[in-house]
């Protein structure tokens, strides 16, 4: 660790200017040489180094969404060069930059603060061997090691021995007391952050290999920080613990308020949206209204809680528009009508309601009683008819008789010529234009 920390030296200078300078605010408050002024000093530095990071969080947490949604066209290329890695590393490379995504923008915060971590251990480590680095004189150095937390030395390991430990004026029991406590958060606040990570902003309906990784790393990350916590000193004890706490308390934030699309924090972050959406009928921050802009994008797309999301709006009497903000449904048809769009409400389909089994039974009867009633109807016209016709006028006027007797006579030869066609029956009596029954007597011809 002393080899691997005196590579970045050259940033021990602007870390230990830092520290003193917080060491000089603090020491004015508490005391130049309590644990206080110098645990508040380190504390400070991780809270400004985190502040700086930000930025590299907000692309980290894009690049493990984009990651994320990438999974399965990953798992089809592997699959389908699965026998020529070149070719596979070839499209893999392709797929990242047509979708403008870094695998290593996932580990850029973990990068960029690991100079700063080793420079730290620098520093603590040449306090305990008694050593002047970067701005830290002979009596910022005897100040800093007269500092105790909760009765440990700044510069004490959970290894030392009880000599080193008597020397920096403290007791060997204290001393692992302390670092093991600390060992134990650092571990427990790095478990939890991965266990959030895992069980609330994953998308549960995508399994991919890459959920499995995280999965592994839950557990290997705690294991790692209890094994390298006992050769940390417990100033850098308390700048790892530090800094776990920062990012558990960030991520914590991030799922609550820009949950990754499809997981459990998403459901719940759109729960609570639409609850104040349907109280208020406005959309509080920009924030929500790109994450309801995404989801009107989104269309037919849209998955489980989205989905429920825009129908529960539609039932409360909102309607959420294509800039993300939320309307009355009244508001959106007259903005609608404006823009010329078609505002007819289609009218909803009323369900028939449902008969007991004696409305039925009642319904049959009736409709029974009423088709034997036209069956009596009919059977009555036709024994009427069959009786003969009444008495009518036998001869026509001469005005009348010529055209009367052409389409009598034409009406008998259609006739004629129907009956000498096979199987021709009723239908071809239909075609000739006869009715069924007894015909109208023909008028007698003109001698």
């Amino acid at each position: 660790m002393d080899t691997i920390a005196s590579l970045f030296s050259f940033i021990t200078t602007p870390v230990s200017w830092v520290i003193v300078q917080f060491h000089t605010v603090y020491g004015a408050l508490f005391g130049p040489d309590t644990g206080w002024a110098w645990g508040l000093s380190i504390v400070s530095l991780v809270v400004l180094i985190r502040i700086c990071l930000i930025p590299l969080f907000v692309k980290q947490i894009k690049s493990t969404r984009a990651m994320q949604t990438l999974q399965p066209e990953m798992k089809k290329i592997q699959e389908r060069y699965k026998n020529d890695k070149q070719r596979q590393s070839e499209e893999m490379m392709k797929l990242y930059k047509e979708t403008g995504t870094n695998p290593l923008s996932s580990c850029l915060p973990i990068l960029a603060q690991s100079p700063f971590f080793f420079a730290l251990y620098h520093v603590l480590n040449g306090i305990a061997t008694g050593d002047t680095i970067g701005v830290i004189n002979d009596r910022l150095l005897e100040s800093a090691q007269k500092a105790h937390i909760f009765g440990a030395p700044l510069a004490a390991k959970f290894t030392d021995g009880a000599s080193k430990v008597d020397a920096l004026g403290s007791s060997l029991t204290d001393v692992r007391v302390v670092t093991a406590i600390m060992i134990v958060l650092m571990s427990a606040s790095q478990f939890f952050t991965q266990r959030q990570l895992m069980t609330k902003n994953v998308d549960t309906t995508v399994k991919t290999p890459f959920m499995q990784q995280q999965k592994m790393l839950m557990y290997v990350f705690p294991v790692m920080f209890a094994v390298f916590g006992i050769n940390f000193p417990v100033g850098v004890l308390v700048y790892w613990l530090t800094t776990n706490v920062w990012t558990m308390g960030q991520q914590m934030y991030v799922i609550r308020n820009n949950p990754t699309p499809g997981s459990k924090a998403q459901a719940a972050y759109l729960e609570r949206l639409y609850k104040h959406v349907s109280h208020t009928g406005k959309v509080r921050r920009r924030s929500e209204r790109a994450i309801v802009k995404a989801i009107v994008t989104k269309g037919r797309d849209r998955n489980e809680f989205e989905r429920k999301f825009i129908n529960g709006l539609n039932k409360a009497g909102f309607s959420a528009q294509a800039d993300g903000t939320v309307v009355k449904s009244d508001t959106a048809l007259a903005t609608a009508t404006e823009e010329g769009t078609p505002t007819t409400a289609v009218p909803r389909r009323q369900q028939p309601k449902r008969q007991t089994k004696a409305q039925r039974q009642a319904a049959a009867r009736a409709a029974a009683e009423e088709s034997a009633s036209e069956d009596e109807g009919t059977a009555s016209d036709a024994a009427s008819a069959s009786s003969g016709p009444s008495p009518a006028k036998t001869s026509l006027s001469k005005s009348d008789q010529p055209q009367d007797a052409k389409s009598a006579g034409a009406q008998s030869a259609a006739s004629k010529k129907a009956a000498q066609k096979p199987g021709s029956g009723t239908r071809s009596k239909a075609q000739s234009g006869q009715r069924k029954g007894p015909q109208r007597p023909k008028s007698p011809s003109k001698k």
